[in-house]
Formats: C-alpha cells, structure tokens, sequence
C-alpha cells in the first residue's frame, strides 16, 4: 500500500471499513429483497436507514477535496479517498449510501466550481445532503461521443434564457423518481473553434419538454434509473443555469470526467476483490474428480494471478490518486488514462475465472459474478473507450521523443 495516507486518512479507512462490515454487508440481501418489493426505480426503506447511520458518523460527501464549509462530511485527498471507494465498490449500492454515488460525485464537483450561488443553493445544497439524484446528459446517440467535439445538442440563447432541442442517452439514473437534475453538455457555438463550441447547462427533471425516450439495457440488465434517452424538445431554462460562460464546456467536461474516472477505477479495484472472494470461496465448496476445486493447480494459479493482478493494478491507481493530488488532473491525464483502461480489463480477467469456478451457476442471477461482469464491461466504454485512451497515452509517449508530433501526421 501507499505510505502517504493522511492520519485523518487512516481514521476515516478504519472507520469505513468497521461501517461497511457492520452495516452495509449485513444488509445487503435485505436490500435486495426490498427493491424487489418496490420496483427497479423503488428506493429501498434499507437505503435510508443507512444513509442516516453514515451521516452521524460523519462519513459523508468523502470525495469531495474542496467541501464547502458549510457543507456536510469531511473531505479527503484522492490518495486518501481511495480506499474508501474501494470497500465501497464491493456492493452495488455501498457509495450512494455515504453519498459518494456517480453521477452524482461528479456533477456535485463542477457545480461546487462553476455554479452560480443561487443554483448551488437549489441543486448542489439538496445532492450534498442527499435528498435528490442527478444525471450528466453528455452522450448521445447518433453521433461517436468518445469524441465529445460531434455531439449535436443545441444550447441557444434567447434573451434571458437558453434553449435546448437534441437528444442524449445513457443519462444514468435519469428514470429516478428521486433523479431532480441534470447537467447537460451541448454545442451553443457551431461557428466557434472546434473546443469552444459546447456549453453546460444545468436542467430541471421537471422543465417542460424534457421526456424519457428509450430504455436500453445492459447486456439484460436493467439498472436502478435505468441509462435512458432523454429527448430536449425547445427545452427553455434560465440563463443563469449555466455552467461557467459559454464556449467552457469541454474544458468542464474534462475538468469532471478525470476524477470520474479513477473513481469508476477505484470501484473496480473492490469489485475485483469481491470476484476474488467469490471464486476461493466457492473453490472450497465444489468437488471434481475426487477432490476441492482449491486442490487443483489450474485453480490455484488463477486464484495466485487474480491477487497478483488486484494488487498491481491497486498500486497504479493509488500511485495515479497521489500524482493527482500534487499535480493536478491534467499534468495527470497520462496515469488517468492508463488505470481507466488496466483496470476495468483486470477485473474482467478475474470475474471470468470467478464465473468459471462457479459453473453454470455463474451465469445466472443466483451469484453476484454476471451483473459485475455486465458493469464492468461497460467501463470499457463509459468516460471514453479504452482506444481513446490508449490514444491519448501513445500520443504523449511519442512526444517525448518527438516534440513537434501532432495529430494526423
């Protein structure tokens, strides 16, 4: 492990790591069981319950290096902050219950830097207490977004306000009744330099001519909010809605999707950890030929090269955390980029050989081991594909033997 954790650091894993032992494990199946009772949307009474008990223990908003003052929880570093996602990874809704949930994580960070006051007070105030969800409306359908210059949606100012008309998908969480907000990523410039023709703006739920259009599912799987169209038909919010001035928003979307991403990272470390487990466990438990699953050698050299994988790729994303850290995001977009594609391919690794040991049982809803798979896969894609990234990463390693390099040559 890494030897920077803060003291207040130390505490707060300690702590963490007592409250999901105690609290957020216990409950899982319960969990489970109630959203069965409330529907795919419903919100588990469990969830509030939990939520509560992480408020007065004062682990809350952890994500956040820059809280404001009078905002509740207490913020860590991203080193620091690591662990925490880590643990909290292993279950599919351990963030949101000490608030540390995407999208929310990230759209509650450009709010806190680029939001006016008063629509800091009407949407950051409520998502930092955790009375409502968000949702980020980048991605779109018709166009490659892992190229954020092609997205189509028009932002267009009339007067004091804005209007928006375009169509986005993969709005996670977006089908949430408790879903109050969205940030959206648009083009507001056509005429402008390629970077500076996209704006945010911040969305009502509720505004008029916003509806949901289509569901699509993730290889079957259908997700608490769902990851729906959401189509803005002359869509009219005021002008103070915003999100810094027009033309900032790629340079914001970067700004957000870089801790975004060793976030999605540090998740994944845990739910690699988990396949782990899953898989010794259950090679304790099953015979062939004679004998334990654990006793076979093609076993144990799984089991041997998953915790050798998880550790390595732990060690990458806390080394990339502790640069982020003294660096900034951007000097760190290189490390960004690398743990964004090693890891979710790591965890994939071992979840296949996790379902393997399982058998037939691997495959179906009685295990964890096929909706991991199904999420995990999908960070391949989700905050740009793994060839985006490779890209960005060649492209800088090639720059330092040819400074002068540049795109299309």
């Amino acid at each position: 492990m890494a030897t920077g954790f803060s003291e207040q650091g130390l505490r707060i894993h300690d702590e963490v790591r007592r409250f999901v032992e105690h609290v957020i494990a216990p409950n899982e199946d319960l969990f489970y069981q109630q959203l069965a009772e409330t529907g795919i949307d419903g919100y588990p009474p469990i969830l509030e319950r939990m939520k509560g008990q992480a408020l007065e223990r004062g682990l809350w908003n952890l994500f956040l290096p820059h809280l404001r003052a009078d905002s509740p929880g207490t913020p860590l570093s991203n080193l620091d902050y690591a662990p925490v996602s880590e643990m909290l990874g292993r279950y599919s809704f351990g963030s949101e219950v000490l608030n540390c949930n995407a999208p929310d994580t990230g759209n509650m960070e450009i709010l806190n830097l680029y939001a006016s006051d008063a629509v800091k007070q009407r949407w950051l105030a409520p998502l930092l207490a955790g009375e409502i969800r968000s949702a980020f409306s980048m991605t779109e359908p018709d166009v490659a977004s892992s190229d954020a210059t092609n997205i189509g949606l028009s932002i267009e100012r009339d007067g004091d306000a804005y209007v928006l008309n375009g169509r986005k998908w993969f709005s996670s969480g977006a089908r949430s009744p408790r879903c109050e907000v969205l940030i959206v990523m648009g083009k507001s410039d056509p005429s402008a330099p390629r970077h500076r023709q996209q704006s945010m703006i911040v969305v009502p739920r509720a505004t008029p001519g916003v509806s949901i259009g289509l569901e699509p599912h993730v290889f079957g799987f259908d997700e608490r909010g769902g990851h729906p169209e959401v189509v803005y038909r002359d869509v009219r919010v005021p002008a103070d809605n915003l999100l810094g001035a027009e033309g900032d928003g790629f340079a914001i979307a970067q700004a957000r999707l870089g801790p975004g991403r060793i976030h999605h990272c540090m998740r994944t470390i845990g739910v690699a950890e988990r396949a782990l487990e899953l898989m010794v466990t259950r090679s304790l438990e099953r015979a062939t030929f004679g004998s334990a699953l654990a006793h076979k050698g093609l076993i144990q050299d799984w089991i041997a090269e998953a915790r050798i994988e998880i550790d390595m790729a732990r060690q990458y994303v806390l080394a990339t955390a502790d640069l982020m850290d003294r660096v900034g995001n951007k000097a760190a977009a290189t490390e960004i980029a690398g743990i964004k594609v090693a890891v979710p391919s790591m965890a994939l690794k071992v979840i296949d050989r996790a379902i393997q040991v399982h058998g037939a049982a691997g495959v179906t809803q009685f295990t964890p081991l096929a909706h991991l798979y199904a999420g995990v896969r999908t960070l391949r894609i989700a905050d740009g594909p793994d060839e985006v990234h490779k890209m960005t990463i060649a492209r800088r390693e090639i720059r330092r033997y040819a400074s002068d390099f540049h795109i299309g040559r």
